[in-house]
């Protein structure tokens, strides 16, 4: 056993040090395929786009790939019962952090995870503290993560993160404060919640296999996202005059936000499709507190997910949910707008 994890490490040193010294060169890679392969000349709009396209698109997936393999590993100590079992019987303001932190490692998007609020709420876990793990579990993820750290570094990543957890924690105290248990569907407290009976206790070598079919699942399933969003990303950064998107997008746009958080909801896509277009529409002088409250809105509210929810919730739950985590992330954006 010892023998097999020092092969482990020995081979993910060796696969870090590749990785890195791929990482490290891909700017001058771009530049070579861009102006020297493929003869493109350098300022016109359609090279600065295929430079940007080349460079992003190995960083991105390289990236990708790293992060979901570690993220999957911590994943498998958290099954969707034991996170049940961790949110049940804490108190209320002790259990928003607790489910806005578990959010951040469980593999749930915003459709995903609602039908854990079924087993959550059924369980006995409080309203409010559910809906702070349906904020948290789409909002922030390892793909946004490593997307933003990836073009941004870790600072915006870090920062995205804390501010995605404020609005998950808040916005799930205030709606159990408010007391709506009345407007969950009678049918959802007549649901049995069945328990792991499998009692399956993982090895080191198990969770190494977990993150590995972390990789296998996550990437192949939204690799071509990330390709798409920075496809859309290489046009906005090659074509889009930086003018239009700072009056469009810019500070000086007071309804710009609540704009952005409006166009946001009903265009559903998940974080690797979305972010390299946030970095595009920064890169040509759209507000960061904009950008990032549009980005907020795309991933963690979504028409797809009002429309599951209202068979669980009734109509006023829904829209009071929907219209709290709005006015957050609108706040939000007012206040990375005034601060950068």
């Amino acid at each position: 056993m010892k023998t097999k994890v020092l092969k482990w490490i020995l081979f993910s040193a060796a696969g870090v040090v590749i990785w890195w010294l791929i990482y490290s060169n891909l700017s001058a890679f771009a530049g070579w395929f861009t102006y020297s392969l493929l003869k493109m000349e350098q300022g016109r709009h359609l090279a600065s786009a295929v430079e940007f396209f080349v460079f992003e698109t190995p960083k991105v997936l390289m990236l990708l790939v790293l992060v979901v393999f570690g993220v999957g590993i911590i994943r498998s100590f958290f099954t969707p019962e034991r996170t049940r079992k961790i949110l049940s019987g804490k108190s209320e303001s002790v259990g928003n952090v607790l489910a806005a932190l578990l959010g951040v490692v469980t593999p749930f998007c915003s459709c995903s995870a609602v039908p854990l609020f079924v087993g959550f709420v059924t369980a006995g876990v409080p309203l409010g503290v559910t809906f702070s793990f349906l904020i948290s579990a789409p909002m922030i993820n390892e793909v946004a993560l490593v997307l933003l750290f990836g073009m941004f570094g870790w600072k915006v990543a870090a920062l995205y993160m804390g501010v995605g957890l404020l609005i998950a924690i808040v916005a799930g105290w205030i709606l159990g404060r408010l007391h709506m248990e009345k407007y969950i569907e009678p049918w959802v407290f007549e649901t049995q919640v069945g328990e792991n009976v499998a009692g399956q206790v993982m090895n080191w070598q198990d969770r190494i296999n977990y993150g590995l079919t972390a990789v296998r699942d996550i990437v192949l399933k939204v690799w071509i996202y990330v390709i798409l969003g920075i496809a859309v990303g290489s046009g906005i950064h090659g074509y889009v005059p930086e003018d239009f998107m700072a009056s469009f997008m810019g500070k000086g746009a007071w309804w710009s936000v609540p704009l952005a958080v409006l166009l946001g909801v009903p265009m559903y896509s998940n974080a690797a499709g979305i972010i390299p277009i946030v970095k595009a529409l920064l890169e040509k002088g759209a507000a960061l507190g904009t950008v990032l409250a549009f980005m907020m809105a795309v991933i963690g509210l979504s028409l797809p997910e009002a429309i599951i929810l209202r068979n669980i919730l009734k109509p006023k739950l829904v829209f009071t949910f929907f219209g709290i985590v709005a006015a957050g992330i609108i706040i939000i954006g007012y206040l990375f707008n005034m601060v950068f």
